[in-house]
């Protein structure tokens, strides 16, 4: 089955939905390709960042955002050792909502997916995946791929890679990311969770856990040194060894854990030194992959695909964007994404120091402790980041 169109997006997740719901309504005609049937998928950002929520109320969303499912923090908490301090504060925020919010990414999903569906310009393609780029001669003129009812060709002014930091498109255009791998993995499990029981976000002193509140279950992310996980017998007794002495009542929980349970996910800071080529632009975690520290990846990706919405729209009403055109997405954008994962580079030693739990605390946090005013500036990097972007392209009525 063969498509026209102005854009296609490879990639469903926040970067590529945002893009191709901001572009659609701006009159551009887009088609988003996503390989998976639906959202539904463990262990994927569920952190809502002030920014984010301000673009929200902007285009007309942030009401239908906070009738979702939902918990707001004004504050990120970590306990060391139990003693608690704060760690990032948005409350003095000049955003619409000076909070973070947890959502599950399923559901923040289905709400772009949803708001863009109401356009006549969009399209989202579920069970697709891209195979191979089309050309005309050196230029990329879409894509092939496979749906669920066989082969597909789209033609486009342009494609836009948002699919992620194993990203297929960019791949195919033979863009490669330089960067080191980060000296931190992160171990994502569920535990069941008890009515009568509550855990802090944040605990740290034999290592570093995140607790994520699913409602039925607790989704749970454990810091550990890159490499340092194999699936063994011997890598289980050390993880429950771990979380029992950060917090005893959930040791007992990991108990039951398996091998099979646990999801590995390993850490890598790196980003393209050309984020396009021509007819092709990668956005999102296909430029950058980020850390999950702050979870600042989602928040990163959105604003990604904020700038390239407007800066690429009004060309795209009437002509095939040129390189130059993507060149100033990249280079409104790649600053941002450096100094974040800079940020992240400078994380990692006090992410990693809590696994001893006779270790000093890390001297960021003591910095912290001394001078708790610090955690407003920490806020500001997690909840807005250091270019934020709410001037999306004007809608065409």
């Amino acid at each position: 089955m063969d498509y026209s169109t102005d854009v296609v997006v490879a990639g469903g997740g926040p970067a590529g939905l945002m893009t191709g719901l901001l572009l659609a309504r701006a009159g551009v005609e887009v088609i988003v390709l996503e390989k998976h049937e639906d959202f539904l998928r463990d262990f994927r950002g569920d952190t809502i960042h002030p920014a984010t929520q301000h673009l929200l109320g902007r285009i007309g969303l942030i009401e239908e955002f906070l009738a979702r499912n939902h918990s707001d923090t004004p504050r990120i908490t970590l306990s060391w050792q139990g003693e608690e301090m704060t760690l990032a504060e948005f409350t003095h925020l000049r955003t619409s909502r000076a909070t973070m919010t947890f959502m599950p990414q399923w559901d923040f999903l289905d709400l772009l997916a949803s708001a863009a569906a109401e356009l006549p310009t969009f399209r989202l393609m579920r069970s697709t995946r891209v195979d191979s780029l089309l050309r005309a001669g050196r230029r990329v003129s879409g894509v092939s791929a496979t749906g669920p009812d066989g082969p597909v060709r789209i033609r486009a002014r342009l494609v836009i890679g948002a699919d992620g930091r194993d990203s297929t498109v960019r791949e195919l255009a033979g863009l490669t990311p330089q960067g080191r791998a980060a000296a931190m993995d992160v171990l994502w499990f569920r535990l069941p969770k008890e009515a009568d029981r509550d855990y802090a976000a944040i605990q740290a002193g034999a290592g570093m856990i995140i607790t994520l509140d699913r409602g039925a279950f607790l989704q749970v992310a454990h810091v550990i040194p890159a490499g340092d996980w194999a699936g063994t017998e011997g890598d289980m007794v050390q993880l429950r060894e771990r979380i029992a002495t950060i917090n005893p009542r959930m040791g007992r929980a990991v108990e039951k854990l398996q091998p099979s349970d646990i999801h590995l996910l390993r850490v890598r800071l790196e980003r393209l030194r050309r984020w396009y080529t021509d007819g092709l632009l990668c956005i999102g975690d296909a430029a950058h992959a980020m850390s999950p520290a702050g979870g600042v990846g989602v928040n990163l990706a959105i604003q990604d695909a904020v700038a390239a919405a407007r800066l690429l729209a009004p060309v795209l009403r009437s002509r095939a964007p040129r390189p130059s055109d993507l060149r100033r997405v990249q280079r409104r954008r790649s600053l941002p994404a450096r100094l974040t994962q800079r940020v992240q580079r400078m994380l990692q030693p006090a992410l990693l120091a809590s696994r001893d739990a006779r270790a000093p605390m890390p001297w960021s946090l003591r910095q912290l402790r001394h001078h708790p005013q610090l955690a407003r500036l920490t806020g500001r990097v997690v909840g807005i980041g250091f270019r934020p972007e709410y001037e999306a392209p004007e809608p065409i009525r």
